[in-house]
């Protein structure tokens, strides 16, 4: 899965990005920026309401190294706990959160074993991101959908991977190069370095 971002296939994927045009806004900027920087402290502090868990010394924040791995592909960024929650919290910023949030629901659905549990995640999945108007509904091409709902009787660990990819290759070719370009992951470069303007140790 670790592509060359200068490679933007669009191959097998949904064509629509997930920002909208009114998003580009001054104003709406001005408000995404605010939500972040929150959103960030409470990923680098000791708060109790930390969408991670209380971190109660600096040594278990990322490292510098940390955070420049993040830049070298979208396999690193995700398999670094923090990298996935600060990537989290950059999506909700573009309003397209359901991206990342299907991609963890397909990872912790390759890990079930029993059918029973299987079977109840996969409608759990179906009915919150696959579905026509569902409340996360991702972008999917009609095919991979109708696979998704012939498997839904006898699911198996692979009934998503096909969706799966096709989301991971739409948010590598389009929001992880914005997020690499962003404030937000230059505010956490800053922040890792111990020279964050906004994040006070």
């Amino acid at each position: 899965m670790r592509e060359n971002l200068s490679r933007m296939s669009s191959q097998n994927m949904p064509l629509t990005d997930c920002m909208k045009p009114n998003d580009q806004s001054a104003e709406k900027n001005g408000i995404k920026r605010k939500n972040w920087r929150n959103r960030i402290r409470f990923l680098w502090t000791n708060s109790p309401k930390s969408i991670l868990h209380p971190i109660k010394n600096r040594s278990y924040r990322p490292s510098v190294d940390d955070v420049n791995q993040w830049a070298q592909s979208l396999d690193k960024l995700l398999g670094h706990k923090y990298g996935k929650a600060a990537f989290h919290i950059f999506l909700k910023s573009e309003y397209c959160e359901e991206n990342i949030e299907f991609w963890m629901a397909c990872e912790h659905f390759k890990t079930l074993t029993s059918q029973k549990a299987l079977a109840s995640k996969a409608n759990t999945i179906y009915e919150e991101f696959i579905k026509s108007e569902a409340p996360k509904e991702i972008n999917l091409d009609f095919n991979t959908k109708n696979a998704i709902e012939e498997s839904l009787n006898a699911p198996t660990p692979a009934s998503f991977q096909a969706a799966q990819k096709k989301i991971y290759i739409l948010m590598e070719n389009n929001s992880y190069p914005r997020f690499i370009h962003s404030d937000l992951y230059k505010e956490l470069c800053a922040v890792a370095s111990g020279k964050s303007k906004i994040i006070k140790y």
